[in-house]
Protein backbone atom coordinates (compact mmCIF):
# COMPACT_ATOMS: atom_id res chain seq x y z
CA UNK A 1 0.00 0.00 0.00
CA UNK A 2 1.32 3.24 -0.68
CA UNK A 3 1.13 5.46 2.29
CA UNK A 4 2.14 9.47 3.12
CA UNK A 5 4.36 9.97 6.37
CA UNK A 6 3.65 13.61 7.14
CA UNK A 7 6.20 15.28 9.36
CA UNK A 8 8.85 13.09 8.98
CA UNK A 9 11.85 13.57 10.76
CA UNK A 10 15.37 11.61 9.89
CA UNK A 11 14.58 9.43 12.98
CA UNK A 12 11.36 8.32 11.29
CA UNK A 13 12.64 7.62 8.23
CA UNK A 14 15.25 5.02 9.15
CA UNK A 15 12.74 3.41 11.55
CA UNK A 16 10.01 3.00 9.79
CA UNK A 17 11.88 1.97 6.66
CA UNK A 18 13.87 -0.35 8.47
CA UNK A 19 10.56 -1.81 9.96
CA UNK A 20 8.90 -1.99 6.55
CA UNK A 21 11.78 -4.08 4.74
CA UNK A 22 12.34 -6.19 7.81
CA UNK A 23 8.12 -7.22 7.24
CA UNK A 24 9.05 -7.28 3.50
CA UNK A 25 8.56 -4.29 2.48
CA UNK A 26 4.88 -4.28 1.41
CA UNK A 27 4.23 -0.56 1.82
CA UNK A 28 5.72 2.56 -0.50
CA UNK A 29 6.51 4.63 1.91
CA UNK A 30 6.38 9.03 0.60
CA UNK A 31 8.28 11.23 3.61
CA UNK A 32 7.08 14.21 3.84
CA UNK A 33 8.69 17.06 6.16
CA UNK A 34 5.30 19.01 6.46
CA UNK A 35 3.23 18.65 9.10
CA UNK A 36 -0.77 17.70 8.33
CA UNK A 37 -2.51 20.83 8.40
CA UNK A 38 -5.60 22.37 5.90
CA UNK A 39 -2.58 23.51 4.01
CA UNK A 40 -0.97 20.62 3.11
CA UNK A 41 -3.62 17.75 3.30
CA UNK A 42 -3.64 18.24 -0.74
CA UNK A 43 -0.62 16.26 -0.35
CA UNK A 44 -1.98 13.38 0.27
CA UNK A 45 -4.20 13.23 -2.66
CA UNK A 46 -4.04 9.55 -4.03
CA UNK A 47 -2.97 7.78 -1.22
CA UNK A 48 -5.16 5.21 0.99
CA UNK A 49 -3.23 5.98 3.99
CA UNK A 50 -1.07 8.74 5.98
CA UNK A 51 0.38 8.58 8.89
CA UNK A 52 0.94 11.54 11.62
CA UNK A 53 2.48 12.56 14.79
CA UNK A 54 1.20 14.60 17.96
CA UNK A 55 1.61 17.80 16.57
CA UNK A 56 -0.54 17.05 13.10
CA UNK A 57 -3.95 18.45 12.85
CA UNK A 58 -6.24 15.68 12.07
CA UNK A 59 -9.46 18.11 12.97
CA UNK A 60 -13.07 17.82 11.26
CA UNK A 61 -11.85 20.10 8.32
CA UNK A 62 -8.33 18.39 7.67
CA UNK A 63 -10.16 14.73 7.25
CA UNK A 64 -12.72 15.87 5.23
CA UNK A 65 -10.70 17.08 2.78
CA UNK A 66 -7.97 13.99 3.24
CA UNK A 67 -11.72 11.59 2.47
CA UNK A 68 -12.35 13.45 -0.18
CA UNK A 69 -8.39 12.79 -1.53
CA UNK A 70 -9.21 9.25 -0.94
CA UNK A 71 -7.34 8.62 2.15
CA UNK A 72 -9.26 5.62 4.21
CA UNK A 73 -6.74 4.70 6.80
CA UNK A 74 -5.09 7.82 9.86
CA UNK A 75 -2.19 5.37 11.06
CA UNK A 76 -0.97 7.59 14.07
CA UNK A 77 2.63 7.33 15.22
CA UNK A 78 1.63 7.89 18.91
CA UNK A 79 -0.61 6.46 21.90
CA UNK A 80 -2.61 9.60 22.12
CA UNK A 81 -4.88 10.99 20.06
CA UNK A 82 -6.01 13.90 21.24
CA UNK A 83 -5.40 15.64 18.26
CA UNK A 84 -7.84 13.35 16.06
CA UNK A 85 -11.54 14.05 15.70
CA UNK A 86 -12.77 10.50 15.64
CA UNK A 87 -16.21 11.28 15.63
CA UNK A 88 -15.35 13.03 12.02
CA UNK A 89 -13.13 10.73 11.10
CA UNK A 90 -15.77 7.98 11.44
CA UNK A 91 -18.43 10.26 8.96
CA UNK A 92 -15.83 10.14 6.86
CA UNK A 93 -15.05 6.84 6.44
CA UNK A 94 -11.54 6.59 7.93
CA UNK A 95 -10.02 4.28 10.51
CA UNK A 96 -7.97 5.37 12.38
CA UNK A 97 -5.44 3.49 13.96
CA UNK A 98 -2.89 4.08 16.71
CA UNK A 99 0.46 3.02 18.36
CA UNK A 100 -1.56 1.40 21.84
CA UNK A 101 1.86 0.21 23.26
CA UNK A 102 5.35 1.08 22.72
CA UNK A 103 8.25 1.25 25.79
CA UNK A 104 6.53 2.88 28.80
CA UNK A 105 10.44 2.89 30.13
CA UNK A 106 11.22 5.81 27.88
CA UNK A 107 8.96 8.08 29.21
CA UNK A 108 8.95 6.83 32.86
CA UNK A 109 12.67 7.08 33.42
CA UNK A 110 12.99 10.46 31.69
CA UNK A 111 10.17 11.76 34.10
CA UNK A 112 12.76 10.28 37.04
CA UNK A 113 15.42 12.44 35.06
CA UNK A 114 13.36 15.29 35.12
CA UNK A 115 12.28 15.27 38.85
CA UNK A 116 16.31 14.44 40.13
CA UNK A 117 17.44 17.04 37.64
CA UNK A 118 15.18 20.09 38.77
CA UNK A 119 15.25 18.64 42.63
CA UNK A 120 19.17 18.80 42.80
CA UNK A 121 19.67 21.34 40.15
CA UNK A 122 21.66 19.67 37.58
CA UNK A 123 20.34 21.46 34.93
CA UNK A 124 21.76 25.13 36.91
CA UNK A 125 24.89 23.03 38.07
CA UNK A 126 26.22 21.86 34.40
CA UNK A 127 25.70 25.74 32.88
CA UNK A 128 27.55 27.42 35.99
CA UNK A 129 30.24 24.43 35.45
CA UNK A 130 30.94 25.01 31.77
CA UNK A 131 31.49 29.22 33.05
CA UNK A 132 34.21 28.15 35.60
CA UNK A 133 31.92 28.93 38.65
CA UNK A 134 32.32 26.37 41.41
CA UNK A 135 30.13 27.49 44.14
CA UNK A 136 27.14 25.54 45.80
CA UNK A 137 25.65 28.40 46.69
CA UNK A 138 21.43 27.80 45.80
CA UNK A 139 22.39 24.23 44.23
CA UNK A 140 20.76 22.75 47.41
CA UNK A 141 18.77 20.34 47.22
CA UNK A 142 16.47 17.53 49.13
CA UNK A 143 16.25 13.49 49.89
CA UNK A 144 13.41 12.12 47.73
CA UNK A 145 14.22 9.18 49.78
CA UNK A 146 11.21 9.44 52.53
CA UNK A 147 9.15 11.77 50.43
CA UNK A 148 5.71 11.38 49.07
CA UNK A 149 4.82 11.49 45.28
CA UNK A 150 1.75 11.32 43.76
CA UNK A 151 1.06 9.78 40.70
CA UNK A 152 -1.50 11.31 38.38
CA UNK A 153 -2.75 8.69 35.56
CA UNK A 154 -0.97 4.84 36.68
CA UNK A 155 -1.45 3.04 33.20
CA UNK A 156 1.82 1.09 31.99
CA UNK A 157 4.22 4.38 32.06
CA UNK A 158 2.51 5.46 35.47
CA UNK A 159 3.09 2.13 37.02
CA UNK A 160 6.54 1.94 35.84
CA UNK A 161 7.38 6.06 37.01
CA UNK A 162 6.26 4.39 40.59
CA UNK A 163 8.10 1.18 40.47
CA UNK A 164 11.14 3.31 40.00
CA UNK A 165 9.92 5.63 42.75
CA UNK A 166 9.34 2.68 45.23
CA UNK A 167 13.06 2.05 44.99
CA UNK A 168 13.99 5.33 46.25
CA UNK A 169 12.06 4.75 49.39
CA UNK A 170 9.05 7.14 48.82
CA UNK A 171 5.21 7.20 50.21
CA UNK A 172 3.55 6.75 46.54
CA UNK A 173 -0.16 8.20 46.33
CA UNK A 174 -2.06 7.33 43.18
CA UNK A 175 -5.03 8.60 41.29
CA UNK A 176 -6.89 7.32 38.41
CA UNK A 177 -10.58 6.30 37.74
CA UNK A 178 -9.24 2.53 37.22
CA UNK A 179 -6.54 1.54 39.72
CA UNK A 180 -4.01 -0.90 39.02
CA UNK A 181 -3.04 -3.85 40.97
CA UNK A 182 0.48 -3.72 40.18
CA UNK A 183 0.70 -0.25 41.51
CA UNK A 184 -1.34 -1.41 44.90
CA UNK A 185 0.89 -3.98 45.60
CA UNK A 186 4.03 -2.11 45.04
CA UNK A 187 2.11 0.09 48.23
CA UNK A 188 0.60 2.63 46.28
CA UNK A 189 -2.38 4.04 47.84
CA UNK A 190 -5.21 5.42 45.72
CA UNK A 191 -6.98 8.88 47.01
CA UNK A 192 -9.14 11.34 45.66
CA UNK A 193 -7.36 14.43 43.43
CA UNK A 194 -7.48 16.44 46.17
CA UNK A 195 -5.89 14.51 48.58
CA UNK A 196 -2.78 13.60 46.71
CA UNK A 197 -2.48 17.59 45.74
CA UNK A 198 -2.25 18.26 49.47
CA UNK A 199 0.08 15.58 50.76
CA UNK A 200 2.54 15.02 47.99
CA UNK A 201 6.09 16.28 47.81
CA UNK A 202 6.42 15.57 44.08
CA UNK A 203 3.16 15.85 41.47
CA UNK A 204 4.25 13.52 38.30
CA UNK A 205 1.54 13.30 35.57
CA UNK A 206 0.87 10.17 33.72
CA UNK A 207 -2.57 11.08 32.41
CA UNK A 208 -4.13 10.84 28.92
CA UNK A 209 -5.55 14.27 27.99
CA UNK A 210 -9.05 13.74 27.36
CA UNK A 211 -11.99 16.66 27.93
CA UNK A 212 -12.14 16.04 31.43
CA UNK A 213 -8.62 15.89 32.42
CA UNK A 214 -7.84 19.12 30.56
CA UNK A 215 -5.90 22.01 32.40
CA UNK A 216 -6.30 19.22 35.70
CA UNK A 217 -3.54 21.20 36.84
CA UNK A 218 -5.22 24.52 37.37
CA UNK A 219 -5.02 27.41 40.12
CA UNK A 220 -7.18 25.61 41.80
CA UNK A 221 -5.43 22.89 41.75
CA UNK A 222 -2.13 24.04 42.59
CA UNK A 223 -3.34 26.19 45.45
CA UNK A 224 -3.75 23.13 47.10
CA UNK A 225 -0.51 21.70 46.74
CA UNK A 226 2.22 21.85 49.42
CA UNK A 227 4.37 24.71 49.61
CA UNK A 228 7.35 23.66 47.61
CA UNK A 229 5.84 21.02 45.52
CA UNK A 230 7.95 19.71 42.82
CA UNK A 231 5.41 19.09 39.48
CA UNK A 232 6.86 17.27 36.72
CA UNK A 233 4.88 16.73 33.13
CA UNK A 234 5.43 13.96 30.58
CA UNK A 235 2.52 13.23 29.55
CA UNK A 236 0.65 15.91 27.47
CA UNK A 237 0.83 19.40 27.71
CA UNK A 238 -2.78 21.13 28.25
CA UNK A 239 -3.33 18.91 31.02
CA UNK A 240 -1.76 22.03 33.17
CA UNK A 241 -2.79 25.58 33.02
CA UNK A 242 0.66 27.19 31.90
CA UNK A 243 -0.57 30.48 32.78
CA UNK A 244 -1.70 29.08 36.36
CA UNK A 245 1.79 27.52 36.81
CA UNK A 246 3.74 30.79 36.16
CA UNK A 247 1.53 32.75 39.09
CA UNK A 248 2.31 29.72 41.41
CA UNK A 249 6.07 30.24 40.03
CA UNK A 250 6.00 33.65 40.59
CA UNK A 251 4.52 33.42 44.24
CA UNK A 252 6.83 30.74 44.90
CA UNK A 253 4.28 28.40 45.70
CA UNK A 254 5.53 25.96 43.23
CA UNK A 255 9.51 24.66 44.58
CA UNK A 256 10.34 23.70 40.52
CA UNK A 257 8.78 21.95 38.01
CA UNK A 258 10.35 19.89 34.89
CA UNK A 259 8.25 20.15 32.08
CA UNK A 260 8.70 17.58 28.55
CA UNK A 261 4.96 18.59 26.72
CA UNK A 262 3.74 22.32 26.62
CA UNK A 263 -0.05 22.83 25.99
CA UNK A 264 1.07 25.48 22.60
CA UNK A 265 3.77 23.19 21.76
CA UNK A 266 2.85 22.64 17.84
CA UNK A 267 4.61 25.82 16.89
CA UNK A 268 7.84 25.02 18.42
CA UNK A 269 8.84 21.40 19.48
CA UNK A 270 10.60 19.17 16.84
CA UNK A 271 12.02 21.84 14.80
CA UNK A 272 14.88 24.54 14.87
CA UNK A 273 13.84 28.01 16.23
CA UNK A 274 17.10 29.10 17.50
CA UNK A 275 17.58 31.66 14.97
CA UNK A 276 13.99 33.17 15.39
CA UNK A 277 12.44 35.07 18.27
CA UNK A 278 10.31 32.85 20.11
CA UNK A 279 6.56 34.76 20.16
CA UNK A 280 5.04 32.95 22.48
CA UNK A 281 5.01 34.87 25.39
CA UNK A 282 3.55 32.20 27.99
CA UNK A 283 6.93 29.83 26.56
CA UNK A 284 9.50 32.66 27.32
CA UNK A 285 7.83 33.72 30.85
CA UNK A 286 8.40 30.26 31.78
CA UNK A 287 12.28 30.19 30.74
CA UNK A 288 12.95 32.32 32.83
CA UNK A 289 12.50 31.07 35.83
CA UNK A 290 15.92 29.05 37.32
CA UNK A 291 13.17 26.12 38.44
CA UNK A 292 12.01 25.27 35.71
CA UNK A 293 13.73 22.79 33.52
CA UNK A 294 11.59 22.36 29.53
CA UNK A 295 12.88 19.66 27.29
CA UNK A 296 11.01 19.26 23.88
CA UNK A 297 8.89 16.77 23.74
CA UNK A 298 11.80 13.92 23.84
CA UNK A 299 10.43 11.38 26.74
CA UNK A 300 9.87 9.37 24.20
CA UNK A 301 12.93 9.02 22.10
CA UNK A 302 14.70 6.22 22.54
CA UNK A 303 16.28 3.63 20.19
CA UNK A 304 13.46 0.60 21.77
CA UNK A 305 10.80 3.40 21.19
CA UNK A 306 11.01 4.44 18.25
CA UNK A 307 11.31 0.74 16.77
CA UNK A 308 8.52 -0.72 18.58
CA UNK A 309 6.39 2.68 16.95
CA UNK A 310 7.87 1.56 13.74
CA UNK A 311 7.07 -1.93 13.93
CA UNK A 312 3.27 -1.36 15.10
CA UNK A 313 2.56 1.24 12.06
CA UNK A 314 3.92 -1.16 9.50
CA UNK A 315 1.94 -3.48 11.22
CA UNK A 316 -1.36 -1.29 11.12
CA UNK A 317 -1.06 -0.54 7.61
CA UNK A 318 -0.78 -3.86 6.61
CA UNK A 319 -3.43 -5.25 8.55
CA UNK A 320 -5.80 -2.46 7.48
CA UNK A 321 -5.06 -3.27 3.83
CA UNK A 322 -5.55 -6.73 4.94
CA UNK A 323 -9.01 -5.97 5.95
CA UNK A 324 -8.11 -7.17 9.71
CA UNK A 325 -8.91 -5.35 12.20
CA UNK A 326 -6.66 -5.40 15.61
CA UNK A 327 -6.22 -4.23 18.88
CA UNK A 328 -5.18 -0.71 17.95
CA UNK A 329 -8.29 0.63 16.01
CA UNK A 330 -10.25 3.69 17.53
CA UNK A 331 -13.22 4.39 17.33
CA UNK A 332 -15.46 7.41 17.86
CA UNK A 333 -16.51 8.38 21.39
Amino acid sequence: MKAIIFDAKKYDRETLQAANQASGAPHELIFVESQLNAQTAALADGFRAISIFVNDDASAPVLERLARGGVRLLALRSTGFNHVDLNAAARCGITVMRVAHYSPYAVAEFAVGLLLAVNRKIHRAYNRIREGNFLLDGLQGRDIHGRTVGVIGTGRIGAVFARIMAGFGVTLLGYDVAPNPECIQLGMRYCPLDELLTQSDVVSLHAPLLPETYHLINAEALAKMKPGVILINTSRGALVDAEALIEALKSGHVGAVGLDVYEEEDNLFFRDRSDQIITDDVFARLMTFPNVLITGHQAFFTHEALAQIAETTIRNLSDFEAGCANENVLLPR
